[in-house]
């Protein structure tokens, strides 16, 4: 009995190890994915397809890329359900690998006709396993009796996947509705980075300095409550735990 419990902690102490090195490695992409959105748009919307361009449509690919596969992971340690992690990893490397086919900027592998439901169908995907990996998330930060790192760097992951994962929800709305941002830009990288920046600056609280329709301007209006709402809800959950003694 005593071994069984014995064996019982260690691979729960080895699970926060493996959320933890999950969510900080996540962390670290998604800042570089935001930097990316938010600082180099302007030579994507002026010329997507100048020498510069190319080059950050290939970075930023490259760290998408790394993004999706670790979001797989990190939901490997949330849910037993092989089923449910085998269909994730095959939409994700579905979406991977026909993203690199046909955005590849230097040489387009497959041409698409219909670009606007080729885009439809990429973030129509991606979006709910945003979302699902975000619920997992947050079940597992509100669970545990103590505060441990993997807490700490979890919030930080959920905040800004949340700022994300609404730019993907803009995304969606204007490539279906193009100019419900205000504005028309151009559809994939460049629509999609300013529709990072549209989020992230309702959550931060800051004037995007655009005029949407009243469908993103509602949505704004939840993101940004809900975004108030879970920065009170982890400051008051996770100052409220003690800090577990053999964490190391």
């Amino acid at each position: 009995m005593r071994s069984f419990i014995l064996k019982s902690l260690l691979s729960r102490v080895e699970l926060q190890r493996e959320k933890l090195k999950d969510y900080r490695n996540i962390v670290m992409v998604q800042i570089i994915i935001v930097v990316f959105g938010l600082v180099l748009s302007e030579p994507l919307i002026e010329d997507s397809k100048s020498e510069v361009s190319k080059f950050i449509i290939s970075i930023f690919s490259f760290f998408g890329a790394a993004y999706a596969f670790m979001l797989w992971d990190l939901l490997r340690n949330f849910t037993k359900s092989r089923v449910l992690v085998i269909i994730f990893l095959g939409i994700l490397s579905g979406i991977v690998v026909t993203g690199i086919l046909v955005e590849f900027p230097y040489y387009q592998l497959i041409h698409v006709t219909n670009r606007q439901a080729y885009l439809l169908t990429i973030h129509g995907l991606l979006f709910p396993i945003e979302i699902t990996v975000i619920g997992f998330s947050l079940r597992d930060i509100f669970e545990g009796e103590f505060m441990t790192s993997d807490k700490i760097w979890g919030a930080a992951c959920i905040f800004i996947m949340i700022g994300i994962s609404f730019g993907s929800l803009y995304d969606l709305i204007t490539i279906a509705r193009p100019g419900s941002l205000g504005q028309n830009f151009e559809l994939g990288l460049p629509n999609y980075s300013e529709c990072v920046t549209y989020s992230f600056s309702i959550l931060g609280g800051i004037d995007p300095g655009l005029t949407p329709s009243r469908l993103i301007r509602n949505i704004s209006v939840i993101e940004a409550v809900w975004g108030g709402l879970y920065g009170m809800l982890i400051i008051g959950k996770l100052l409220g735990l003690p800090r577990a003694e053999n964490e190391k």
